[in-house]
């Protein structure tokens, strides 16, 4: 049926809210009917009627068998898979996903009502990024260790070898860690070249060193977090951003199947979990929308920066990280994890390109 279908009483809208495309309209009966042999021939080749083999059963035996009704629901549902994208190419508007389908039951002789939702592709206006970025790498401070710092450290260090030196002495854990936690700063053990040789170090003096460093590196690492959390939070505000309302909920599916995962690995479900709490899926789907959001935006102003300066995921590493991830989830499609973790390292190829940047 390669010929242009006609319909009435066509209204199209554009719901600038959800950013998706309306299109509401009807198909006339005689139109309608056309597709009705098209129904009747689906039908009749996968009727299993006694007697018959599959297929060559007379028609009037599947009209009887399947009811008109039945052929009339097969030939609407043609007719919209037909109609539908004709009309949405005739709207010049770059579709993203399937669009979502309603179609009134059919009425023998009459037109057939229906209405469809298609998500519009989204449009990103991007702010002066590379001048965010560079202000934020200008305010990239060392971080310090106090004198403080480094002492609670090595105060925890002891109390962590009394405990282990009560273990050591047959106690079970949880009155090795009792006992540790009770003793006075000036009765935890010493920290001596024995202790830190045993740890795998020269001296004393190196171990405290390292000490040092690990907090100096977990401090910037924390530090690090913080400021692209801001920096990201500053290119969404500073960006246009339209979007079809389904990436909010592929988000949101993708925030729950990880909770569903992490409370599988502790041994419960997401439903026992919801339960304890009194709450249903909806519940915690609204508590995350604003969090769904952005992180729909985040992702799109990623994406559109990767576009604009031409990224890439880094070829080596998604190898690596994709035989990984198939050892570790053999029975998810390798171009579905592929597409995964592509998304995931180019992102990070944005990251640190913008990490990169400086102030004129």
């Amino acid at each position: 049926m390669s010929h242009a279908h006609h319909v009435t009483n066509l209204q199209v809208t554009r719901d600038e809210e959800r950013w998706e495309l309306e299109v509401r309209a009807e198909i006339p009966a005689d139109e309608l009917e056309k597709f009705r042999a098209e129904a009747l021939k689906e039908i009749k080749s996968e009727a299993k009627i006694d007697g018959f083999r599959p297929g060559k059963a007379p028609e009037a035996i599947v009209i009887q068998k399947y009811g008109e009704q039945s052929i009339l629901e097969h030939a609407a549902e043609h007719a919209v898979k037909h109609v539908l994208p004709e009309l949405l190419a005739k709207e010049k508007v770059n579709i993203v996903d399937s669009p979502r389908v309603a179609v009134e039951p059919p009425v023998a002789g009459q037109p057939l009502k229906f209405s469809a939702r298609a998500p519009m592709a989204p449009e990103v206006k991007l702010p002066d990024y590379q001048k965010i970025a560079a202000e934020s790498n200008a305010k990239k401070v060392e971080a310090e260790v106090s004198e403080e710092e480094h002492a609670e450290t090595l105060k925890h260090l002891r109390r962590e070898r009394a405990r282990i030196s009560h273990m050591e002495a047959g106690k079970k854990p949880e009155e090795a860690a009792e006992e540790a936690k009770k003793l006075k700063d000036k009765d935890l053990p010493e920290l001596d070249e024995e202790f830190v040789k045993s740890l795998g170090y020269e001296s004393l003096e190196k171990f405290s060193h390292s000490v040092r460093n690990n907090i100096k590196r977990e401090k910037e690492l924390r530090e690090e977090e913080k400021r692209r959390a801001i920096l990201l939070d500053e290119l969404v505000k500073g960006s246009t951003i339209k979007y079809p309302i389904v990436l909010k909920e592929y988000e949101l599916d993708d925030m729950e199947a990880r909770m569903a995962g992490d409370l599988e690995r502790m041994g419960t479900t997401l439903e026992k979990y919801l339960g304890s709490l009194k709450k249903t899926r909806e519940d915690l789907r609204k508590e995350w929308d604003k969090q769904a959001d952005e992180r729909a935006k985040v992702r799109l102003v990623l994406s559109e920066i990767a576009r604009t300066e031409k990224l890439e995921a880094d070829h080596e590493k998604l190898t690596h990280e994709l035989d990984r991830a198939k050892k570790h989830y053999p029975k998810t499609d390798t171009a579905a994890l592929r597409a995964h973790i592509s998304h995931a390292l180019k992102n990070e190829s944005v990251i640190a390109w913008l990490e990169k940047q400086k102030q004129a």
